[in-house]
Parts: structure tokens; sequence; C-alpha cells
């Protein structure tokens, strides 16, 4: 109980503390031993979170919340088969669990099957209509496809229910700048900078709207601190940028006469930091940000261990690690709808 006290003042720190000393008292306790578990997921600590839910799963086999977690650690980083060969035997155990099949549905969605993704998060969805996580990836699946009217559909139903995620009004706004709604896309974008003080794709996708819409003065001030963003980054931890960002930051400086070489780290796949645009070379070119496949599967795959940044005005996905969340049971509570993977991403 006193675990569940500090989670419930989100002080992971001492619950974990707390969990430790139970489990030297009851080593064979599976509902501790998960629940360390998900908590060392929850934090990105993958070694701690992998040894104790396997301690879990080597006690009780069948223990399912054990095996969802297991699996969203897996599909986190990438490999989505055994993930889904998990996740097999979870639904076994518990078929009407929303994480279960907001996971399987981003799993597919990473593995590029985008209609059998849309197919498992519709249900996941109508098992939980009020977890923003399951909308978030519905918002993004459909973006991806560019089905804009309803990406728009689910991410503002996601912000109705989380209004001070930054990253969910930089969504809305690609869907808005599909859909040739320059002037609610540009509130959109203003919202998610007023949230979000850490994720510099904001003010990049931002910079890339305005720049297409002749406003480079404005463009200017977004790329710039889109660059601050991106060095308070790189001195606070060694965040890893994904290429396609980079080059379109460099394409972006040139045209605006800042100069192409950044202070990026060596560019690298990043699962999160990835939200495509067009070429913006040209002013005359409708430039249109829009995530791609990898970086959205994992930017929300996963609901329980969902983390924000220490730094930031307003509640922002982690950047190095996106909401990359593969659903899981919540720590604290039974069965939760959300996860502690990553996940997302989130994401």
């Amino acid at each position: 109980m006193l675990g569940k006290i500090h989670l419930l003042e989100g002080d992971l720190d001492k619950a974990i503390e707390i969990y430790k000393k139970a489990v030297e008292f009851s080593p064979e306790n599976t509902e501790l031993l998960t629940t360390l578990g998900l908590l060392y997921l929850q934090l990105g600590i993958y070694q701690k979170a992998f040894e104790h839910l396997g301690n879990a799963l080597t006690y009780d086999p069948t223990n399912y919340k054990a095996i969802l977690a297991a699996g969203s650690m897996m599909q986190t980083h990438g490999d989505f088969d055994v993930a889904l060969t998990k996740y097999r035997v979870v639904a076994c155990a518990v078929p009407e669990s929303p994480p279960l099949w907001n996971n399987i549905g981003m799993c597919f969605f990473g593995k590029k099957k985008y209609v059998a993704a849309i197919s498992c998060l519709k249900r996941a969805n109508y098992l939980a209509p009020f977890d923003w996580k399951i909308l978030y990836n519905l918002g993004l699946v459909h973006l991806t496809m560019q089905q804009y009217a309803s990406a728009f559909h689910f991410l503002s139903a996601a912000i109705n229910f989380q209004p001070k995620m930054g990253e969910l009004y930089m969504l809305l706004a690609v869907a808005l700048t599909n859909l040739e709604d320059i002037e609610n896309a540009k509130r959109a974008y203003a919202e998610a900078v007023h949230l979000d003080k850490c994720n510099p794709l904001v003010n990049l996708n931002y910079a890339v709207l305005l720049y297409n819409q002749g406003e480079k003065k404005n463009a200017l001030a977004q790329y710039q601190e889109m660059e601050k963003k991106v060095n308070l980054l790189k001195d606070s931890s060694s965040v890893e940028f994904d290429s396609e960002m980079v080059e379109m930051a460099q394409k972006l400086g040139a045209a605006l006469q800042v100069g192409e070489a950044l202070v990026w780290t060596k560019p690298v796949k990043d699962p999160k930091s990835k939200h495509r645009t067009t070429s913006t070379s040209k002013p005359a070119s409708f430039q249109q940000p829009l995530g791609s496949n990898q970086a959205l599967g994992q930017a929300m795959s996963s609901a329980a261990a969902y983390r924000t940044l220490p730094s930031g005005a307003g509640g922002t996905s982690q950047f190095t690690k996106p909401p990359s969340l593969p659903l899981e049971p919540e720590p604290a509570m039974e069965s939760s709808p959300t996860e502690t993977s990553e996940q997302i991403r989130e994401k």
C-alpha cells in the first residue's frame, strides 16, 4: 500500500525502493515482481525491467501482465514479430484488454500493415473509448495513410482528454495543413509551441509551414527556437536525432539563409523524432509535414510507461524515447489501460 501511495503521488523512485524491499521479503510474489519490472520499464531501465519480469514469469508462466510488459519492451526495440508472439499468449487470457489490442495494432503499424493496425486500434478504442493514447495512435495511423479528416477526428478527441500535450497539437496542425486550413493549423502550432518546451520538431514543422506561407521572419524565429532546443538536448543528454529531421532542418536553414551546417549530433534513426516534411527549398512549393511510419508507430505504441520530460513547462513526450509506448497494465492499478513501455511514442 505504501508503494501504491508513492505511485499515486508520482514519486517513482520512492515507490521502487518500497517495492524492492517488498521483493526482498517475498521474492516469489509475482505481483510485486511484475510491478517492479513495470516501474523500471517506465524509467527506461530495460535491463532491470527484463530481469524482474523474467523472474515473475519463472514463478508464473501465465502471468499476462508480465507477458504483456515483456512484449511491449520487445516492441519498443522494433522486434514486432516476437512481440506479437507474446501478445498471442496474452490474448488467450485477457481477450478484451484495451492495452493488448493497442499494442497489437502498433506492431502491425511498425510492420506497415496499416489496415490491420486500424482494425486492432478500433477494437481497443471500442473497449476503452476514453483512453487518449489509443486515440493518439489512431490519429497517427490515419495521418500516415494520408487520411487527414479521420486523423483530425481522432487527434481532436485525444486533445479533449489530454489538453496539455504539445505533440497532439502539432500532429493536429499537420492534419489541418493537409486539409488546407492554414489559419487553424497556425493556431494549433502556436499552442503546441506554448505547451512543448523541449521538442524541436514542433518548431521545425511550424517553421516549414510559415516559410511556405511566405512568412520568412516568423519562420526564422521558429527555426532559431528549434536550434536552442537542439542545443539544450545535446547538453542535457546524449540525444540521437533522426537523419530525416536533420536533412529537413538543413534545407530550411539554407532557404532562410542561416547556413546549412547545424550543431546536430551524428544522425541516427530515432523512433519518435520523425515527422516527415517535404522539401522546403522552394518557397513556391506547399510543404506539408507528415509523421513517418516508423516514427509515428513507435511514437505512442505503449500506453502505461508514458513519461514526460523532466524539464519543460508543459506535458511533453520524451524526445529521445518517444512515447513509444506499447500498452501495458499500469503498475499502480490492477487493470489500467495504459502501459509502461515506451512507449506511444506514443511513440
